[in-house]
């Protein structure tokens, strides 16, 4: 797990959103947090928005981001706990063609270290739709912390070694193309 200087690094366009019933934009600390580490990083945060813990309306802001062509990445943050308003996992897994299952087991170890067994509580989750890539993390700051400094900063950085997400994000969409 090396970064290959050789290599010019490819900045993404990311969308951030925060779940939340309690937040404004004035105290969301998660949201901050990620929006000074993804352009501290070199990549873009295009549009970042706060919305309620409403699975519907949660769900057609992530459509609306994945038919733009002006996200490769979606970033949320809140609504993967336990209760019965946490609804961004099912409202991604609506949206997912694909999941990528080992993200939550990643998160869960990186969580793991910090935490102990209380990552068993969270349910973050990734996967792909209409060539983009979809994130969701719980909503705790050092939980977004964690997400980006262990895996996201690395796995959206076209120089990480062996291999990234970044290097197949234009193939993502292949199976649509004719042959």
């Amino acid at each position: 797990m090396t970064i290959d200087e050789s290599k010019s690094f490819i900045p993404v366009r990311i969308a951030l959103l925060t779940v939340s019933d309690t937040r404004s934009v004035a105290d969301d600390k998660s949201g901050s947090i990620l929006a000074e580490r993804i352009e501290n990083s070199g990549h873009q945060v295009v549009t970042r928005e706060l919305i309620k813990d409403d699975r519907q309306a949660i769900r057609s802001k992530l459509e609306n981001w994945v038919r733009s062509k002006t996200v490769d990445v979606i970033i949320s943050t809140g609504g993967t706990g336990l209760t019965g308003r946490d609804v961004t996992v099912e409202a991604h897994r609506d949206v997912y063609e694909k999941e990528i299952d080992a993200f939550s087991t990643i998160f869960s170890i990186v969580s793991m270290k910090k935490i102990g067994t209380s990552a068993v509580q969270s349910r973050s989750t990734a996967g792909v739709a209409g060539g983009t890539y979809l994130f969701a993390l719980p909503g705790s700051p050092g939980a977004c912390k964690d997400a980006w400094d262990e895996i996201l900063v690395k796995q959206l950085d076209f120089r990480h070694q062996p291999c990234n997400f970044v290097e197949i994000l234009p193939r993502l969409e292949e199976h649509l193309r004719r042959k």
